[in-house]
């Protein structure tokens, strides 16, 4: 079950949203990628938790990742418990993750912040010894990845660094849309939400082509990081 790369998102859709490219991306090039979505989403305006997971199954189709989990923890009301922290605990002690991705720690829905100090608190505990987890009845393993980085959401946060993701945007916005209900349909008879406008639909794309701009690149995604990261040597860094 080991994966290179654990993407974790406080709802359905926030990994596609934030990452999409990325994830896209690290497989094109032969990396594990998983997902887990801590809530259900239920408590969204359109839609439901039904067809959230529905939307969910063929977005994880379209991202070709390895596995997606759903942890059913309460959409809303997102905390930093230890009975939520362990739960996440069990997953990267399942999937062995070099890398977690993570909810933006500043954001405008309140349960994004919550879930990257809940997933960045359940990184630490998860390397430690003394906290027993089991899988199948089976004792687990410590684990700690080495890296936890937030992709950006809502909020313009600077990013620490971008990931170039010039030739896969238009695979991150397929996998985005096969949430039909939560995004612009002028069809739709359902509520108007922030999220589900055209303005909103179209930004997935300038933000990425600013970033893009901003970086020498066409198009990019942006992270923050918990640590400062040192480089070996400079090569991978795009030039414009």
């Amino acid at each position: 079950m080991k994966c290179d790369f654990l993407a974790i998102g406080a709802h359905p859709d926030d990994v596609e949203l934030g990452c999409g490219g990325t994830i896209i991306k690290l497989i094109a090039e032969g990396k594990t990628v998983s997902v887990i979505d801590l809530t259900e989403g239920e408590l969204g305006t359109r839609g439901t938790a039904e067809t959230r997971a529905e939307e969910a199954a063929n977005a994880a189709k379209i991202l070709g990742i390895s596995s997606r989990e759903n942890l059913k923890l309460k959409d809303g009301f997102l905390n930093n418990s230890e009975d939520y922290q362990l739960k996440i605990v069990e997953k990267i002690r399942k999937y062995k993750p070099e890398i977690v991705l993570a909810n933006a720690i500043d954001d405008r829905h309140p349960d994004h912040a919550k879930a990257a100090k809940l997933v960045s608190d359940a990184c630490f505990l998860s390397g430690l010894k003394k906290i027993e987890t089991f899988d199948n009845d089976q004792p687990q393993e410590v684990w700690r990845p080495k890296h936890i980085f937030h992709y950006i959401q809502w909020k313009n946060v600077v990013p620490e660094f971008v990931i170039d993701i010039s030739g896969f945007i238009e695979q991150k916005i397929e996998a985005c849309l096969a949430y039909k209900t939560q995004f612009y349909n002028p069809e739709s008879k359902e509520p108007v939400t922030p999220i589900a406008t055209k303005d909103f639909l179209e930004s997935l794309t300038y933000r990425a082509q600013d970033l893009g701009r901003l970086s020498g690149v066409e198009y990019a995604e942006g992270f923050t990081t918990e640590k400062l990261i040192a480089l070996k040597n400079f090569d991978g860094i795009i030039c414009d």
